[in-house]
């Protein structure tokens, strides 16, 4: 009998390894699917929490995050190209990723036609999902009689080493600020800007942040006077009543759209593609106004309350394709002002 079963086992190994083989075909062919997803996010936990807990709440999938900032993100995504341990990037100014759009898929959202014109998805692999102004955020306890209305207030001296700045290189936010202000403070040659930009890291007085929270956070703690921030990271503290104010740049406001990318060959593809789907829906950017201050990119979601109305900021452009090309260029120029002048 042992001999019988032995002898059926050869005849039935080739049948066998077939099918496997087969299978093999099959699953590469079409993913399996799996129940979870990894997200890279440089946004506070307080913003994450309540939109991953209604993606998991409706679609069953479990969520793993991880926090830090948007450069050192990014970093750790080019460097996983080869095997990708992220599934989402979650974050990040398109000016700080436009420029690596390589590392990620291209999808379209299945609610672009609700988005606003000026926030589609016209390249393919870059998804937006709120808009946000840069701003100055004060600190009403701090701040005295000193006037702070634009970027030329923060050349007071009294405002020496009491401006919480974050290094460009290491946050979109602060990156945003700086062409913010090359474009504003050169009256929209961003050339003309850098005497500015060279005043303004005297005045830092050696102080520079390695992340994006630590500037709002410091602010609202009494740790610096001012700080250049987005809207929401302020906005959120303006709402809990903390002795706060925004203030939008009198010489101009740039207001970008941050985004949502899928990274290139993410193991759990099609959870990422539900994500996407997820946080650009009209329930996600009701939470993300009503909850979270942040402004929708939707055509059929309401403006936060509370915020100004856009109509009101003086909003200025840059030029994207000048941006995308200099970025690099106008990272280490920043580093070798504010190193020659601490």
């Amino acid at each position: 009998m042992k001999k019988l079963i032995f002898l059926i086992a050869i005849f039935l190994l080739p049948c066998l390894i077939l099918a496997g083989c087969g299978d093999k075909k099959a699953t590469s062919e079409k993913p399996a699917k799996t129940d979870k997803l990894v997200i890279y996010c440089p946004h506070p936990l307080a913003f994450i929490n309540p939109l991953v807990t209604e993606f998991e709440k409706q679609s069953g999938v479990k969520v793993e995050v991880v926090a830090a900032g948007s450069g050192e993100l990014l970093k750790r995504v080019e460097s996983e190209k080869a095997n990708p341990l992220g599934d989402i990037f979650w974050g990040g100014s398109l000016g700080t990723m436009k420029p690596k759009a390589n590392l990620f898929e291209n999808y379209t959202s299945v609610n672009e036609d609700k988005i606003q014109p000026a926030f589609k998805n016209t390249e393919g692999p870059l998804t937006r999902f709120t808009d946000i102004p840069s701003v100055i955020m004060v600190n009403t306890n701090l701040i005295g009689d000193i006037k702070v209305e634009g970027y030329e207030d923060l050349l007071n001296p009294k405002l020496k080493g009491k401006i919480a700045f974050c290094d460009p290189a290491k946050s979109s936010s602060s990156y945003e600020h700086l062409i913010n202000m090359l474009y504003a403070m050169g009256k929209g040659d961003p050339e003309k800007g850098w005497d500015y930009v060279k005043a303004l890291c005297a005045n830092l007085d050696g102080k520079l942040l390695s992340g994006s929270s630590a500037v709002y956070k410091g602010v609202a703690d009494g740790e610096y006077a001012v700080g250049c921030t987005f809207e929401e990271g302020g906005a959120t503290y303006v709402a809990d009543g903390a002795p706060v104010k925004l203030v939008y740049m009198k010489e101009g406001v740039i207001s970008k759209p941050d985004g949502v990318y899928i990274i290139k060959n993410a193991k759990n593809m099609e959870n990422a593609k539900k994500f996407i789907d997820f946080i650009t829906s009209k329930d996600a950017q009701t939470i993300i106004v009503k909850q979270l201050h942040r402004r929708s990119i939707r055509t059929d979601v309401e403006p936060p309350k509370g915020l100004i109305d856009k109509d009101k900021i003086n909003i200025i452009n840059d030029d994207e394709a000048v941006v995308v090309a200099n970025k690099t260029k106008w990272l280490d120029k920043f580093k070798d002002i504010f190193t020659s002048v601490k």
